[in-house]
């Protein structure tokens, strides 16, 4: 994420339960001991403090950052703690959720921030001022209030194909938010696994199935029949792919 964004993504997520600022604290002093000002790829940093994964409870005190290195271990290192109050933090953290997922809840918000039901329930009361109900198919939600107009507005014409990666904040929701859609609970299962979830295929702004790419072959499985203008958008959106080091692709249409 952007460095500015480090306060609110690291500090939103902070524990308001004693036992749990108390794990936070206590793991981001031994990760300050063991570091000591260098960068460590986090597995070594994790031995030795003898405490394997449990090194990201340090995470919600904003005093740990983390590069990701592609397929080798990601390297960790400290910093000073962000100047703002973590209740602040949060606020921002549920608003900019609000700004990309709304209409939704704080439920929903609380699963995908990584935090206490209650934590979530209380950061949206804290907003309550500046959002506005909404009601969905699901259910009656919230969205910000600065965003009505722009929710109320008439829809741009959708792309005619797009294949959206694993994990596109697009379907990144939680909850009862994923019915919103995708109704058929079928159809949720294939789309949002229980492991490394499949690109989403859209057509025409629908999402009408999954995609997964192994090097040049790209295999596609659809929920009901495409028609072959359809097909030809698809294929034509699969061979735009910005993919270096490849010569084509070559798409599989599953059974």
């Amino acid at each position: 994420m952007p460095a500015q964004d480090h306060a609110i993504f690291s500090l939103g997520r902070y524990p308001d339960d004693a036992r749990g600022r108390r794990v936070a604290e206590e793991m981001a002093e031994g990760l300050q001991k063991v570091l000591a000002g260098r960068r460590l790829p986090d597995r070594e940093a994790a031995a030795a403090l003898g405490v394997g994964n449990a090194i990201r409870y340090a995470a919600p005190t904003g005093t740990i950052l983390i590069r990701w290195e592609g397929a080798r271990a990601p390297t960790i290192w400290t910093v000073p703690r962000p100047a703002i109050d973590p209740r602040d933090a949060r606020m921002e953290l549920a608003r900019r959720y609000l700004h990309v997922f709304g209409p939704t809840t704080a439920e929903s918000f609380a699963k995908w921030a990584g935090i206490g039901a209650a934590a979530g329930r209380d950061a949206f009361e804290l907003l309550m001022g500046e959002l506005a109900p909404a009601r969905t198919p699901i259910g009656d939600a919230w969205i910000l209030a600065g965003d009505e107009e722009t929710m109320l507005a008439d829809a741009a014409p959708p792309a005619p194909a797009r294949l959206l990666p694993s994990g596109d904040t697009y379907f990144l929701l939680q909850g009862a938010d994923r019915e919103l859609l995708v109704p058929e609970a079928d159809r949720r299962a294939a789309l949002w696994t229980s492991r490394v979830w499949p690109g989403a295929l859209l057509v025409g702004g629908d999402v009408v199935g999954v995609w997964r790419r192994a090097n040049e072959k790209l295999t596609v499985e659809t929920w009901r029949r495409l028609s072959r203008a359809e097909i030809d958008v698809v294929e034509a959106e699969a061979v735009a792919l910005p993919l270096p080091g490849l010569r084509g692709i070559h798409v599989r249409w599953a059974d």
